[in-house]
């Protein structure tokens, strides 16, 4: 109890009104952001999360095809309508962030046994930095080849990429 207000403290609660709320953390570059991009998420809030930070990193040194603004507009757009998503940018290291948005897991997608061997070193090397754990979900097969390198590919030789993209 807090002696000042005599209020009683109590933890956020899940989205079942037991334990603390889980927070995602879903970082990376989305350059652009894929249709399995998207299916990771949608499938991190229906199993492992409360809620979703959808956040790209980014460095003034380097320029993806697509602006940072442009990034976070388009994904801005596609859950517009979901209360569970948030859609940020910051600079610096990714668990740096996650400590200052009070995420409770690193949240990423592994399409390949290649993508699951780098994952795996990232993920316990963050969790010896800061604690943090990471959740890896495993891409729905349909979604397995693509990435959003090959999207932008794609793009630089005109082609119609509608199909890749949520």
């Amino acid at each position: 109890m807090d002696k000042l207000t005599n209020k009683v403290n109590v933890p956020s609660l899940n989205r079942e009104g037991r334990g603390r709320v889980s927070i995602a953390l879903f970082a990376g570059s989305f350059d652009p952001f894929t249709i399995g991009h998207k299916n990771i998420v949608d499938r991190a809030l229906q199993s492992v999360a409360d809620e979703v930070i959808i956040a790209i990193g980014y460095n003034n040194e380097k320029h993806g095809l697509f602006s940072l603004e442009e990034r976070l507009q388009a994904i801005r757009k596609v859950y517009q309508d979901e209360a569970r998503v948030r859609v940020d940018a910051y600079e610096g290291l990714t668990t740096d962030y996650a400590k200052r948005v009070g995420a409770t897991f690193l949240l990423r997608g592994v399409r390949s046994v290649k993508d699951f061997e780098y994952e795996r070193d990232i993920a316990e090397v963050n969790r010896r930095l800061t604690g943090i754990e990471t959740v890896l979900l495993f891409t729905d097969a349909k979604y397995s080849c693509i990435s959003s390198s090959i999207v932008r590919e794609l793009i630089s030789y005109h082609k119609d990429v509608k199909k890749f993209l949520p």
